[in-house]
């Protein structure tokens, strides 16, 4: 009798611990979705997702002593498709190939005070090299910069540069978008349809000076092709690239550029039977109505600052890379690539003409200059380069009158012949 109480009592007892520690089960963590892995299968980041410092809600991630610390700042998810991921496989490359560097990142880094602290925060843990990668970083990196002159910071796509230790980094970008232009005039032409659209960020030089170098292109392989624009102002938010892609294929556009993040404008191409043009990463141009990608290889560039930062050699100032530096790329085209699907039936004396300029572009032979050569009109027939002369890098990246020191004559508010679209008002 006693034996059976006592099992009793004991069954009781072990139920009775069963549902305690049921209760008492932690939560599970919320997980992200699914997605493709980018990266190669041995972590090259060596940043734990632990730090002891927080800044704004962002989490600052300490340096390795003894090491050559660099932390990038992104503006988007480092798997964006596009333009942070570009950049964040350039880092992953230095890591790689520059001995003896801690690399890390933040991402997700609003422009304007936020940032700010962030690159300062930065700069006090003792990174020595901060690389901040949307144009809207530049006046807080500027800031900072004076600071802390023993931190470099690289700012990528604007103008500014103290000459010591706050410099400006970009490229021709320019350049694969001009051929880019070629591509898909001659895809516009040969579908019967010769309209192009461009679908544009934020107003700002870089994005008509693009838009311009497309346009040129353009009218290269189709003198008869137009282009529309539409403005977006965001950088990364693939619900409004849809909207913005489907509102001008809708309005008749046969190809359709991004100058943002995501691969959104080939999805809803792919939907619409129709071509789209991806941007900034060579990932970026997977569906078969992508048409191709022009495209940043950041890597070799980001890896020659890193080192000449540590072997004393690089001197921060304005620091802008044509296609012969290795950094750029128009997918379907560069070595060791096939055509996509949407080049393969193109007459073959564009396909040849393309290389061909590709060619002289690898080999610096023809760069950003020769894009914007003269003669040049813009869409109201007026002559703003004449012929035999070139615009100079003020002039490719500044509204008039340009900076004080670094005024421009030709300067980038002007929208070329074949353009349709209005300019986008300037602030006053």
């Amino acid at each position: 009798m006693k034996t059976n109480i006592l099992w009793r009592l004991m069954s009781l007892l072990i139920v009775l611990v069963m549902v305690l520690s049921a209760c008492a089960s932690p939560t599970p963590a919320p997980t992200a979705a699914p997605q493709e892995p980018t990266a190669p299968a041995e972590p090259v980041m060596t940043e734990e997702p632990a730090p002891a410092e927080e800044t704004g809600g962002f989490q600052i991630p300490e340096i390795q002593d003894g090491k050559f610390n660099i932390a990038m700042v992104l503006i988007g998810p480092h798997d964006d498709g596009g333009w942070s991921q570009a950049h964040y496989e350039g880092l992953e490359y230095v890591q790689q190939n520059v001995p003896n560097v801690h690399t890390a990142y933040i991402e997700n880094v609003p422009e304007g005070a936020d940032s700010e602290q962030v690159f300062r925060s930065l700069a006090r843990k003792g990174f020595d090299m901060i690389l901040g990668t949307s144009f809207g970083y530049m006046d807080p990196m500027e800031t900072v910069a004076e600071e802390f002159p023993d931190s470099s910071f690289v700012h990528i796509s604007g103008y500014k540069s103290n000459g010591t230790n706050f410099g400006n980094l970009f490229g021709a970008m320019e350049d694969m978008k001009y051929l880019a232009g070629m591509l898909a005039g001659a895809r516009a032409k040969a579908d019967g349809n010769p309209k192009i659209g461009y679908m544009a960020t934020f107003p700002i030089p870089e994005e008509i000076r693009l838009g311009n170098a497309i346009a040129l292109g353009m009218k290269k392989a189709c003198p008869e092709c137009t282009m529309d624009v539409r403005w977006i102002n965001t950088w990364h938010d693939p619900i409004v690239e849809k909207e913005a892609a489907a509102s001008l294929f809708d309005a008749g556009a046969q190809v359709v550029f991004t100058g943002a993040d995501t691969p959104a404008v080939a999805d809803v191409a792919q939907e619409k039977g129709k071509w789209g043009i991806t941007y900034d990463w060579s990932g970026s141009c997977k569906v078969e109505r992508c048409l191709t990608a022009p495209y940043w290889n950041w890597g070799p560039v980001y890896a020659k600052i890193a080192q000449g930062l540590i072997d004393d050699t690089y001197k921060i100032g304005w620091d802008y890379f044509d296609a012969d530096s290795s950094g750029l790329g128009l997918f379907g085209l560069m070595e060791g690539q096939e055509l996509t699907a949407g080049l393969k039936d193109l007459p073959p004396e564009v396909i040849a003409e393309v290389k061909d300029t590709m060619a002289k572009m690898l080999a610096g032979e023809f760069t950003r200059f020769d894009v914007f050569a003269g003669e040049i009109k813009d869409n109201k027939g007026t002559v703003i380069v004449p012929a035999g002369e070139k615009m100079v890098q003020a002039d490719l990246d500044q509204f008039p009158p340009g900076a004080p020191g670094l005024e421009c004559e030709y300067c980038m508010y002007w929208w070329a012949d074949g353009i349709t679209a209005e300019l986008p008002k300037l602030n006053p």
